[in-house]
């Protein structure tokens, strides 16, 4: 009795402790919440713009880093898959919630979501595919991998981008690039059913294709302790919430950059893939610089998996209930840069062992990408 009275206080302490930016988050809410007017109505000075943009950006981002945080630390009391499973769903409802709320507020951006996922794909598979792989082999000749994991992954990747961002625009109908609803249902079937199969893999009977090869079995509690699990839990759907409703709120100052000062429309796209990609690639670049290669690879390829398996035909779902018509097929430069990083993808993890080559190699497509946006 007395070591239980003791642990409370202590426990509660440190919570409050390690939880300080869930109150930054709840004030921040409560701020935008009460004075929405007198902050968004001076949008029209730059130095206003960007200090909302910066608050809400920072609120938001801080949020999905404590998400990733306990979706970390269930992952080390469920074990792998499980682990990065918990964190790409987690950060992918983020980004489907970051899609959707610009998505809805702004009424001249079709493209919006094709940008963002054209975006999420850059950034993960070459910024940071090629950090982790540059930080991981700076102080090695090579890093290894399961080459069974990488192949289960890039075998849905490729099929999966080609229907969702390359297709559909060869196949352009009468009311224009926007795709039909039958085709909309066909495509958000495949890609959920695919998704589904590969969960079904990833955490069956072929598990083992997602830990490194010569990776020994580690004793794990077979019962981790019910207070630790639904804390985490607890603390991840309320940091959660405030992202719901900031990241709505951070779509009026990205509109107002892309529709009033005619920013490059893929601009907004970018915003969000960051938003949504960082978390996750602090996660991948930290187990890469560990020598946990195959933890990364799980990390930035589950991410970009999930990010086409369900936040396409979310998308389409909100297009059709709110009428809002997307443009999901690219073209010019931005598709030639998919075809090239998709290539380019297969070519890095079809040995089994990177190197900084490869790194560097990736990071340079991403420049390219970035370098494109402007220039378009």
């Amino acid at each position: 009795m007395t070591d239980s009275l003791a642990f409370r206080p202590f426990g509660l302490n440190r919570i409050l402790r390690e939880e300080w930016f869930l109150a930054i988050s709840i004030l921040t809410c409560l701020v935008v919440f009460g004075f929405e007017g007198p902050l968004l109505k001076q949008l029209a000075d730059p130095f206003w713009l960007a200090f909302i943009f910066l608050m809400l950006f920072a609120a938001v981002l801080g949020s999905a880093l404590s998400v990733v945080r306990h979706a970390d630390h269930l992952a080390e009391r469920l074990g792998e898959p499980y682990g990065t499973l918990i964190l790409t769903l987690a950060v992918t409802s983020i980004e489907v919630m970051a899609i959707s709320a610009v998505m809805i507020h702004g009424e001249n951006n079709p493209t919006l979501a094709r940008d963002t996922l054209f975006a999420v794909v850059m950034i993960i598979l070459n910024g940071m595919v090629g950090l982790s792989l540059l930080f991981g082999a700076w102080r090695r000749p090579e890093q290894s991998h399961n080459l069974q994991g990488a192949n289960a992954y890039l075998g849905l990747i490729v099929p999966l981008a080609t229907l969702s961002l390359i297709m559909p625009g060869f196949l352009y109908t009468s009311g224009g690039p926007h795709p039909s609803a039958p085709r909309q249902m066909v495509l958000g079937i495949m890609s959920i059913g695919l998704y589904g199969v590969f969960l079904m893999l990833q955490a069956g009977r072929n598990h083992h294709f997602f830990a490194e090869e010569d990776e020994l079995p580690v004793k794990r509690d077979a019962h981790p302790a019910p207070r630790s699990l639904w804390l985490h839990t607890i603390l991840l759907f309320a940091y959660m919430g405030p992202v719901v409703f900031l990241v709505e709120e951070l779509a009026k100052p990205i509109d107002y950059v892309i529709e009033t000062l005619r920013a490059p429309v893929a601009f907004g796209g970018a915003v969000m893939a960051v938003l949504v990609a960082t978390p996750e690639a602090i996660s991948a670049v930290r187990a890469a610089v560990a020598n946990h290669l195959q933890r990364s690879i799980n990390i930035f390829l589950g991410s970009v998996l999930s990010t086409i398996g369900i936040t396409v035909p979310a998308m389409l779902a909100v297009s059709y209930i709110f009428a809002h018509p997307v443009t999901l097929g690219l073209e010019g430069s931005d598709l030639v840069m998919l075809i090239l990083t998709l290539a380019v993808s297969i070519i890095t993890f079809a040995s089994g062992r990177t190197h900084v080559m490869q790194g560097a190699v990736h990071l340079v497509l991403f420049v390219a990408y970035v370098l494109l946006i402007f220039q378009q």
